[in-house]
């Protein structure tokens, strides 16, 4: 499991993240805690849907970099999110593994859950494996 660092990277502030669940390393499934705000916002309180699918999006990036013991980064070649609900402000959760991973190719998955575990998103998303590089991710 990993915790946030004090002062998250600017793109997971920009996403609210609050803390790392469980980065998959040993699950199988990551689980990213998100606070949504208001400016993720439109029409009086519903989430973008960009940031829907972001939150999925990292979490499956999670996965494959927990598993791969932070060897591989995966680069998105297709994603596709399904809402099946509206997001609104408040915590939500994001939970991602890991479908199959070939040498150069992985296969994900992920939802967005609320509160309450009400399923708010899936997606899917095909990922060309590419070497992460040394050093602190950012």
């Amino acid at each position: 499991m990993s915790e946030v660092a004090e002062k998250p990277d600017s793109l997971s502030a920009t996403l609210g993240l609050e803390h790392v669940i469980d980065d998959g390393a040993a699950s199988g499934r990551a689980v990213l805690r998100y606070r949504a705000r208001m400016d993720h916002c439109h029409s009086g309180g519903i989430v973008q849907g960009g940031f829907i699918t972001g939150w999925i999006d990292a979490a499956m990036a999670h996965v494959v970099i927990a598993k791969s013991g932070r060897q591989l980064s995966p680069l998105s070649l297709e994603i596709k999110i399904s809402f099946m609900q509206s997001a609104r402000p408040g915590p939500v959760i994001a939970q991602a593994w890991i479908e199959r991973m070939g040498k150069t190719t992985a296969f994900l998955e992920g939802r967005l859950l609320n509160e309450q575990g009400e399923v708010l998103a899936k997606g899917t998303s095909t990922a060309r494996l590419v070497p992460l590089p040394k050093g602190p991710l950012l």
